[in-house]
């Protein structure tokens, strides 16, 4: 699975070009998002509208195009990707990598480019086997090109030989193993809670809070994408679910305690839900009705499990990393502080949730990393920027600790 990965594919003109319309749909139903650069050679055997349509994204191809610029200029499309991948890699668009040749946007992306670059070779034996390819091919692997085949099969020439771009589902996996072998958190078991609960006080009412999920569904994606298995257990919300994500859909604060403690043992759990503190301590089993005059119901309310301190206190099941959320309206950083020293977690992440800061339902947050030694004061940023900062901070955390075990 590719949940969250962003992958820039680079379409070069060549009969093998129809088999990109199949590789993006196999990488997106994989959970990547596939933005891609055409040729004008490849715009021969394909449209950008098709390839438009499976990717879900606008296809670039003019490097003059002051609107591609303005929107997406080749410097940022270049490098607003986790990997670069040139399918099918015909020996024009070789010969021009090799030789740092960018007479068109896309070789003026892979010479921008600071990511790492798999190309998937096409084209006829013949060509494959000359010895200005085999060349070209020698330069770009020491300079870190990663190559995913080519493979021996029947050409659209009438020739049999080495050359034949290999099937998408190969390259996929290509991708897999590529990213896997660099997955800081694989091998790694998380928990995330998100969203708000549903307190019910009849079979209509409830109560419950302004929670949109839009962080913790951010923070699952971002370590799914970092290689861990990830269990997301998650309150009602309109967020799409994350892929390559694990989801269980729970209501009450109950189910989300019992959600979230039966799915252990784990390495980490992120509690970024906003959990009720308070139930109504019986749910009647008609709807309360209004009458004319009369005073409103009063409601008795019990407390709640807690979470976070249910999961900081779970004994040999206890994750190695437990952090919180602080969702204050005053005193935040005090208030915080004193939340990660109570509930016994590792980390808490403390945001303003006062009225006028937007961030309940917003994209944005701003937020403090709170542990036992420090405070990290972060800047406004959009929720899934908080998310992937958040996951590499954790990978850190883990890669010290195998560090100091060695």
């Amino acid at each position: 699975m590719l949940p969250g990965k962003r992958i820039l594919l680079i379409i070069s003109g060549g009969i093998a070009a129809y088999k990109s319309l199949d590789l993006i749909r196999r990488l997106r139903e994989r959970g990547a998002t596939v933005r891609c650069v055409m040729t004008d050679s490849a715009t021969q055997f394909i449209t950008p509208l098709s390839v438009s349509a499976l990717s879900e994204n606008k296809v670039y191809g003019d490097l003059f195009s002051l609107t591609d610029e303005a929107e997406m200029g080749h410097i940022q499309l270049s490098r607003d990707a986790d990997l670069v991948l040139v399918a099918p890699a015909t020996t024009n668009i070789l010969a021009k990598m090799a030789q740092g040749i960018s007479d068109d946007l896309a070789t003026t992306v892979l010479l921008a480019t600071d990511k790492d670059v798999i190309a998937a070779p096409a084209m006829n034996v013949r060509m494959w086997e000359h010895a200005a390819t085999r060349d070209n091919v020698s330069t770009l692997k020491s300079r870190g090109v990663l190559f995913a085949g080519p493979t021996e099969g029947d050409m659209a020439c009438g020739e049999y030989g080495e050359g034949r771009m290999i099937e998408p589902l190969e390259i996929v996996t290509e991708i897999e193993h590529y990213f896997s072998a660099a997955a800081p958190l694989a091998g790694r078991r998380a928990i995330v809670t998100s969203g708000p609960t549903h307190e019910a006080i009849d079979p209509v009412r409830y109560v419950a809070n302004r929670s949109s999920g839009k962080q913790g569904h951010a923070i699952a994606a971002a370590l799914a994408g970092m290689g861990a298995e990830t269990i997301l257990v998650t309150g009602p919300t309109a967020e799409a679910n994350p892929a390559g994500v694990k989801i269980v859909r729970i209501e009450s604060a109950r189910e989300m305690h019992d959600a979230a403690t039966g799915a252990l043992p784990a390495d980490i759990a992120v509690c970024a839900a906003a959990v009720a503190d308070w139930r109504p301590a019986e749910i009647l089993e008609g709807k309360i009705k209004k009458t004319k005059g009369g005073a409103p119901p009063c409601l008795d309310m019990v407390e709640n499990p807690d979470i976070l301190r249910s999961l900081s206190a779970a004994g040999n099941q206890r994750p190695a990393l437990v952090v919180g959320f602080a969702a204050e309206t005053d005193n935040v950083l005090a208030n915080a502080t004193a939340k990660r020293e109570r509930k016994g977690c590792d980390w808490i992440v403390a945001n303003d949730v006062s009225p006028d800061t937007g961030t309940f339902g917003g994209d944005r947050n701003t937020v403090h990393l709170i542990t036992a030694d420090s405070t990290d004061d972060w800047p406004a940023m959009a929720k899934s920027d908080v998310a992937e900062r958040l996951a590499e901070h954790i990978a850190t955390h883990f890669a010290n600790l195998r560090e100091a075990a060695e």
